[in-house]
């Protein structure tokens, strides 16, 4: 069984992924962070250093040696379900997991964080809260069709981290005995 949790950035992958996983019994990797290890760079260093093409292909590489194993929780990038072989590997070896949050509420997380290459510029620049949403939400619709794909939707927008994480593992329980009846 391998969990996948997809949704924007800051919309709590890496938060709610250890504590889902520790739930399931599961092990948990953080993608963005197998990939600082295995290149040794900061998300934004490889961005900067080798452009966002680089990193996307080592994202891939890695998602694929990860979902060659059992028991997992991984959460993704932002972007890793719109690569369309990210996405069929995905569906065809786990459960895809979308933590869906309104655009307002991603500017609020993301108005101040140098961390996302995608908005680094907006920060840096103090760009208006309008500018931010704008580009949210543009990103947002470029990936909604991939977002609601997944097999489970979670609206987090109002949720605490527990109850999520309850709501998720409810959801994986009776995915699983419904796979199981088959």
């Amino acid at each position: 069984m391998k969990i996948y949790l997809t949704g924007f950035m800051t919309s709590g992958k890496s938060t709610i992924g250890p504590i889902l996983a520790n739930v399931l019994g599961y092990d948990f990797y953080d993608l963005d962070k197998e990939i600082e290890e295995s290149e040794k760079l900061s998300v934004v260093e490889i961005f900067e250093k080798y452009g966002e093409k680089y990193f996307r292909e080592a994202e891939s590489k890695i998602l694929n040696e990860l979902s060659k194993k059992d028991n997992l929780v991984i959460s993704l990038g932002g972007g890793t379900i719109v690569n369309q072989k990210n996405f069929d590997m995905m569906k065809n070896s786990g459960t895809i997991i979308y933590l869906k949050v309104s655009p307002n509420t991603l500017y609020k997380r993301l108005k101040h964080k140098t961390d996302r290459p995608i908005f680094k510029d907006l920060v840096l620049n103090n760009k208006n809260e309008a500018e931010f949403i704008k580009r949210i939400s543009e990103l947002m619709e470029k990936r909604k069709q991939y977002y609601e794909m997944a097999d489970i939707i979670i609206d987090t927008e109002l949720t605490s981290f527990g109850k999520t994480v309850d709501r998720i593992a409810k959801k994986i329980f009776y995915l699983n005995n419904e796979k199981n009846k088959s």
